[in-house]
C-alpha cells in the first residue's frame, strides 16, 4: 500500500464531446482497467467512492486505472433524494455513457503508454457494470482489439429485475440494506435509455442476447442485493454462451458495497478484483 500513484484529471476527445476521465498511475505497471462508477445511471462522478476509492486501492496494488465521468441520465427527484444526490437535471439519454465508455477503453492506452494495449481490463459498478458489458458487446461486433478481462461488480444487465430466489428474497428482506423493487428498476431503465424501444436494445441492456464471444469475466455480487439476481442470471448466460466467467457473492455486503470502504466485504472484494485483473491470460 506504499505505492506511489500519480493522480490526473484529463479531458479527452469522446464521441458526444469532451470526455472527462481520472487517470491513477503506479510505478511500472503491466496491467490496466477502465472504471466506470454506478449511480443508477443518473447519479455519481470521478469523487464518489466507488469511482475514486476503488481506483486508488487498484492503483496501490500495482494496476493503473481510468476512471471515466461519462454523462448522466436526468435525475428523477424521488431518486435523489432516496439515493442523497444531487439531481441531475439536463441529462442525456443511451447510447451517449454507452459510447462514453467505449471510447475511454479504446483511448487507455494512449492515456497510460505505460500498460500495452492487450493489458487494458473494463469494468464498472452497478449501472457501470451495464456500462462495460455494453461496451464490450460494441467492441466485439466491431471486431477490433477488446478487453483483456472484464470486472463486473452488482451490475443491472437486464432491461426487467430477473425474479428473486428464494435465498435472495429473505437476506433482502432483512437485511435491512439498500435495497431496489422490480418497479424501481424498471423506472431507472426506462429513466436511462428515454425510448422505451431501447430498453431491448442489447448495448443498452446485454443480458438476455448473444454474448458470446466476450472476453473473460470476474462477476461480484452483494449478498444482500435485488440486482444479485441480475448478476447471477448475466454468470450464467455467459457461460452458457462458451465464454469464461467467475462469479462471486461477497458475504454480508449489500448493493454498492464498494461505495462504503466501511462496510464488511470492501476490502476483500478489492483484493478479489486485483487477483483477477492480476491472473495471467495474455
Amino acid at each position: 500500500m506504499a505505492v506511489a500513484i500519480r493522480v490526473e484529471d484529463i479531458t479527452i476527445e469522446g464521441p458526444h464531446g469532451g470526455l472527462a476521465v481520472r487517470t491513477y498511475v503506479p510505478s511500472s505497471p503491466t496491467r490496466g482497467l477502465v472504471w466506470a462508477h454506478g449511480g443508477a445511471f443518473a447519479l455519481g462522478g470521478l469523487d464518489q467512492l466507488e469511482s475514486d476509492w476503488v481506483a486508488r486501492q487498484i492503483a496501490a496494488r500495482g494496476i493503473a486505472v481510468i476512471a471515466v465521468d461519462y454523462q448522466l441520465a436526468p435525475t428523477p427527484d424521488w431518486f435523489a433524494a432516496e439515493a442523497g444526490g444531487v439531481p441531475v437535471k439536463d441529462g442525456v439519454r443511451f447510447p451517449v455513457a454507452s459510447d462514453e465508455v467505449t471510447a475511454a477503453w479504446t483511448a487507455a492506452s494512449g492515456l497510460v503508454p505505460e500498460v500495452d494495449p492487450p493489458g487494458w481490463s473494463l469494468g464498472g459498478a452497478s449501472a457501470g457494470a451495464n456500462l462495460a458489458a455494453g461496451a464490450a458487446l460494441r467492441l466485439r461486433d466491431r471486431g477490433g482489439p477488446q478487453p483483456a478481462s472484464l470486472v463486473l461488480a452488482y451490475g443491472l444487465f437486464h432491461r426487467a429485475l430477473p425474479p428473486l430466489t428464494a435465498e435472495i428474497d429473505a437476506k433482502c428482506r432483512y437485511s435491512g440494506g439498500r435495497s431496489f423493487t422490480a418497479d424501481d428498476v424498471r423506472l431507472i431503465n426506462l429513466n436511462y435509455v428515454g425510448d422505451p424501444a431501447h430498453l431491448l436494445h442489447p448495448y443498452a441492456f446485454p443480458g438476455g442476447h448473444d454474448v458470446g464471444g466476450l472476453p473473460p469475466s470476474f462477476l461480484l455480487n452483494s449478498d444482500s442485493d435485488p440486482l444479485r439476481a441480475s448478476g447471477q442470471r448475466f454468470a450464467s448466460e455467459l457461460i452458457e454462451a462458451g465464454n469464461d466467467a467467475l462469479v462471486v457473492v461477497e458475504p454480508t455486503t449489500a448493493h454498492g458495497h464498494l461505495d462504503g470502504p466501511a462496510q464488511v466485504g470492501a476490502a476483500q472484494s478489492i483484493e478479489r478484483m486485483v487477483a483477477w485483473l492480476s491472473a495471467d491470460r495474455m
